[in-house]
């Protein structure tokens, strides 16, 4: 069985967003990611995770734009200059939170240019800090229409072009199966690029379960593949506390 980890933007939001670490480890989880913590000073979602012995796995970057523009411009050309200040900005919080990895969001543009802007942005984080992990994810076009990364074969692409060790695809089971019908074959295909994985079920995004996704299936093939990384609880529960709808955890 893979190692889970929570994602507290998530799972636990039925408490303040601190007491969500300890309700995490009470649950017997080791480790958390985090969407988007800027909100919150970084010191006190350091201490929270020092507090319960919890590794910080991974957050968003950018962080959020609070002037009112979208979230995530990575392959949006003309905006490398927002980009590098911002990419600047979430590795100041990675400095004392020590996320494994960071997922680099593309953005929403469809314009001709984003593939060579998305490669030439990922290549600058990646050699900024070649210490630091970072991802890309496809997003499903339902759920986020416009948004530039929305299939796997283009991810694949673009990593093949950025050529960088610390630069990997995060797999997510929600959005593989509604992209492409199949999240298990997604994983069979493109799971050794993965350095990071999350879970949800289709169409809601709701906890493994009842759903197309056969989680018994992807959790053996992740097993059987060799994957040693996390594997992120990203879900919405369907039960009033997240508690209640961990039972697929066995």
């Amino acid at each position: 069985m893979p190692r889970f980890a929570a994602n507290l933007s998530l799972l636990f939001t039925e408490l303040p967003y601190l007491d969500r670490f300890d309700a995490a480890a009470q649950a017997g989880f080791a480790a958390v990611e985090i969407l988007f913590p800027y909100d919150i000073p970084a010191k006190e979602t350091q201490r929270a995770l020092l507090r319960n012995g919890l590794d910080l796995v991974l957050i968003n970057a950018p962080p959020p734009n609070y002037t009112g523009g979208t979230p995530g411009y990575g392959a949006v050309p003309g905006g490398e200059g927002r980009f590098q200040h911002d990419i600047r900005r979430v590795l100041r919080y990675a400095e004392q939170l020590k996320p494994m990895l960071i997922h680099v969001m593309a953005g929403y543009t469809k314009n001709a240019e984003a593939e060579e802007t998305f490669v030439r942005n990922l290549k600058w984080a990646a050699d900024l800090e070649p210490t630091q992990g970072f991802t890309i994810e496809p997003l499903n076009p339902g759920d986020q229409p416009g948004y530039f990364l929305d299939d796997y074969d283009l991810a694949a692409k673009i990593l093949d072009a950025v050529d960088r060790p610390n630069v990997g695809l995060q797999y997510d089971s929600y959005h593989a199966h509604v992209i492409h019908g199949d999240a298990v074959e997604v994983w069979r295909t493109y799971g050794a690029r993965s350095t990071h994985v999350q879970i949800g079920n289709p169409p809601s995004r709701s906890e493994p379960g009842a759903g197309p996704v056969d989680f018994a299936a992807l959790f053996s093939a992740i097993d059987t593949s060799g994957y040693s990384g996390w594997v992120g609880a990203e879900y919405t529960p369907t039960t009033k506390r997240t508690q209640d709808s961990l039972h697929w955890m066995g």
